[in-house]
């Protein structure tokens, strides 16, 4: 990992102090940066998403998915877990959590925008920094690319629809034109822009591709500290006047990672995957496209909504709970592979 990506919360929560103190001593400036709108989208934070996002997907590589069929079977629990049960337990859980248990102590008219904002962290499987825990968990790197692969080509038609029908399960306006626009503007565009850039930098060669992969890696990050920094100089308010909603928001999530993780992982020992399959399996399904989750959710919902913060309590937490996961995985491997036999068992 990368020293940015090693200590992607420290450098989270300094973006959180530093955006707070920003937005009150320059809460003109601020004010001015949330009005430079086009068509409901801020220009300085849609360019900032853009940069995180797009340099993620250049490293995507859509022809990986012919090797689907060599491990079916994971790529059948990655599917279940990541769209069939994670976004819909991230919903029950932020309806258990945000409308009931901490209710009382969050700011009522946030609660819709809450839930909205975990609902978008969860439709949104991990793009980029699975391959970081892959790699940590020794995984199966053809699968870890492949399960990837495919998980970004259903994102670009699944996560409009998942995410339109649980906010409308959970009683939230579906602003849908806006919806759909995030989607082509945060998906459908970059995915394409990434990948003719993509193709470029492979026709002058590998050495010439990861050249440029190791040059751009760091945009994304820096990129992200940048939008938090923005998020933060407007929720700055919010968060002095509620400071435990962070830690409420969290717990969720937290729950979410590791039920997810522990089924996924299980799932894949019970249909026979070997143990390199089921760590990035598990993995994936626990970690999330923070990016594009922080991104829907200011186009949806706006700079100085509960959903951007709850998007960014994903962020917050991501690479600590995800080292613990990885932790988990390497150290049940003996466990894993007792009585491991090929097929179902």
């Amino acid at each position: 990992m990368s020293i940015f990506e090693r200590y992607l919360t420290l450098w989270v929560a300094l973006c959180i102090v530093a955006g707070i103190l920003l937005g009150q001593g320059w809460h003109g400036v601020f004010q001015t940066i949330s009005r430079m709108e086009v068509a409901q989208v801020n220009l300085p934070v849609g360019l900032l998403i853009w940069v995180m996002i797009i340099p993620m997907l250049v490293k995507i590589d859509f022809g990986a998915l012919h090797q689907v069929k060599a491990h079916w079977r994971g790529i059948g629990v990655t599917l279940f877990i990541n769209w069939a049960v994670k976004p819909f337990s991230m919903a029950l859980l932020g309806w258990l959590f945000v409308r009931q248990v901490f209710a009382p102590f969050l700011p009522p008219e946030q609660l819709d925008s809450y839930i909205a904002g975990l609902i978008l962290l969860a439709a949104a499987p991990c793009t980029a920094m699975v391959f970081v825990w892959s790699r940590l968990s020794h995984g199966d790197p053809y699968f870890t690319l492949s399960q990837v692969a495919l998980n970004d080509a259903i994102m670009i038609v699944a996560f409009a629809p998942i995410v339109g029908l649980l906010l409308g399960i959970s009683s939230i306006s579906v602003p849908w034109n806006t919806l759909l626009m995030s989607v082509v503007l945060y998906i459908v565009v970059p995915v394409v822009l990434a990948q003719l850039w993509r193709r470029h930098l492979l026709a002058r060669g590998q050495a010439a591709f990861d050249r440029a992969m190791r040059k751009i890696g760091p945009w994304s990050i820096a990129a992200l500290l940048l939008t938090l920094i923005l998020l933060f100089a407007f929720q700055g308010e919010a968060i002095i006047q509620q400071p435990l909603v962070i830690a409420m928001l969290a717990v969720p999530i937290l729950i979410q990672v590791f039920f997810n993780s522990a089924l996924a992982y299980w799932l894949n020992k019970r249909v026979g995957e070997k143990h390199a399959v089921a760590c990035p399996s598990a993995l994936i399904g626990a970690s999330n496209f923070f990016e594009l989750a922080v991104a829907a959710a200011i186009s949806l919902f706006g700079l100085h909504s509960g959903a951007a913060l709850a998007t960014v309590v994903g962020v917050l937490v991501e690479v600590p709970v995800m080292l613990l996961v990885v932790k988990a995985v390497n150290a049940s491997k003996g466990w894993y592979e007792q009585g491991q036999i090929s097929g179902f068992h």
